[in-house]
Parts: structure tokens; sequence; C-alpha cells
């Protein structure tokens, strides 16, 4: 069966991440079209990228890396949580990005963003970075505003109508998850 990660894109303290990817996670165990699974990178402590080769040559030496580097290659496709901070996500999920790289490689990525703007500047950086991995983004996005979506920027409150925008997201990650099965197991 297709796996899907909801990857927790925030470190910060009293971060509106978990909430946010929990709810995501709630609405994607409704579904029987995949197995999805909650992945917290702050669950992987890791620090400023710390090994000394690139990550397209795969000779990662850091435990925290192989940890990293497991559980990434075990999914088929990604929905990223994330917040929008400075008109981009945070540091802390670009760095677990680019700490692999063949990893991510011929899969599939959807967005559930939130900030002031709804995270979407958040989200218009990570589709480059997703480019360059060689992952496919799909066009859905559920983009939750600090204003409507959250009682005083803080108490995840999200408003019907974006359910129904996660849902066309996880459609899209699954069916094209599916179609890169072949390129994953050429690759």
């Amino acid at each position: 069966m297709t796996r899907i990660a909801i990857i927790i894109g925030s470190t910060r303290p009293g971060r509106n991440g978990q909430a946010v990817a929990e709810w995501v996670h709630d609405i994607a165990r409704q579904r029987s079209d995949a197995d999805y699974e909650l992945v917290d990178i702050a669950d992987y402590h890791l620090p400023h990228l710390d090994e000394a080769a690139p990550p397209s040559l795969g000779q990662y030496t850091q435990p925290h890396t192989l940890a990293w580097a497991r559980t990434i290659d075990s999914f088929d496709g990604y929905v990223f949580v994330t917040p929008e901070y400075n008109h981009s996500t945070s540091g802390a999920l670009k760095n677990a990005i680019d700490f692999l790289y063949t990893e991510w490689n011929n899969k599939a990525a959807g967005f559930v963003s939130y900030g002031s703007a709804g995270g979407t500047r958040a989200v218009e950086h990570l589709r480059l970075v997703m480019a360059e991995l060689q992952v496919a983004d799909v066009r859905a996005q559920a983009a939750l505003s600090l204003f409507t979506d959250f009682t005083a920027f803080t108490a995840f409150t999200p408003a019907p109508h974006q359910a129904d925008a996660v849902t066309v997201v996880l459609d899209q990650v699954v069916a094209w998850s599916g179609a890169l099965a072949g390129l994953r197991t050429a690759s």
C-alpha cells in the first residue's frame, strides 16, 4: 500500500504545526487509499547540516542522518505541514530536507501551510526545492490563515471548507505517488 508521511515542518516551542498536522492526519486516517503516518522533524534532533559529503552522494555518516534517511526513504509521498516565517518555510524544515537527496527522488508532495497570508509564500519556496529533489509537487494546497483558522493566533479552529482542501491535497498526493512508483522501482 502507498505510504504517505505527514511531516510537521516546525520545531518551534508552542508551534501551531503539531495541531495542524494532527488534524490533517485525522482526515487522512478516515481514508483507505494509503497508509498515513505523522513524522515530526523535531524527533530527529537534526543539527545544522553536518555531513561532509553532499547529500546527492548518499555517503551519510551521522546517526541522526541515517535515521532520518531510513524514515524518509520508507514513504512514497509527503504532505508537508509548514509555517510561513519571513515569507518562507521554517529553517528547521529546510535543513531537514537538505540532509537528504535520493530518499526524496521520484515521489510526490503536497502542502498544508499556515501563516498570516495562509503560508502561501512558504509553499512557493518549497515547490522550488522539491523540483531540485525530483519530487513532483501537486497543485492543490490547503492554506490556513492565522486570522480565520486560529483563535488568538494559537488555538487551531479551522474553517469547515479547509477539510475539503486537505482532501484534495491527499487525493492528488496519493495519485501522483502511485503514478511515480515505476520510476522509484526503476531507480
